[in-house]
């Protein structure tokens, strides 16, 4: 019984730390304080392959824009709801700026990742949502 018990534990501990090694189990929602349009989003990147998601609810014929305002280089893609389309203008830069204009109603995924354009690094980031 002693054995089994000890089994579990090993396999729950190692589980616990192959979770967090990877990133977020689930996309951070963003909220905006009551009348705003916009808000400064952080997060934390821990390694050259790591990601942080967010997901964003928008209305009908609004415009989502996002905007890196950190010091660290990143690169924003954004996912629109299932059904709608948006096409990313992946330049030769780090792509850490969209204008998704007029949206679809729904939730959209923002993925922040490290720009593989520059130097690896590990740390906080920012960016600005907005969307009005």
């Amino acid at each position: 019984m002693r054995q089994a018990f000890l089994i579990a534990a090993m396999a729950f501990i190692a589980f616990a730390f192959s979770t967090a090694a990877y990133g977020q189990r689930h996309p951070t929602r963003i909220k905006f304080a009551r009348g705003a349009t916009e808000k400064t989003v952080r997060g934390t990147l821990s390694s050259w392959k790591s990601k942080r998601t967010f997901v964003i609810r928008v209305r009908e014929g609004q415009t989502l824009t996002t905007e890196n305002t950190g010091d660290n280089s990143i690169s924003i893609s954004v996912t629109p709801p299932k059904g709608s389309h948006y096409e990313q203008d992946m330049a030769a830069d780090c792509h850490d700026k969209n204008n998704v204009s007029p949206t679809a109603a729904g939730d959209y995924i923002i993925t922040v990742t490290e720009c593989r354009k520059a130097d690896p690094w590990k740390g906080t980031f920012k960016f600005l949502v907005v969307v009005n």
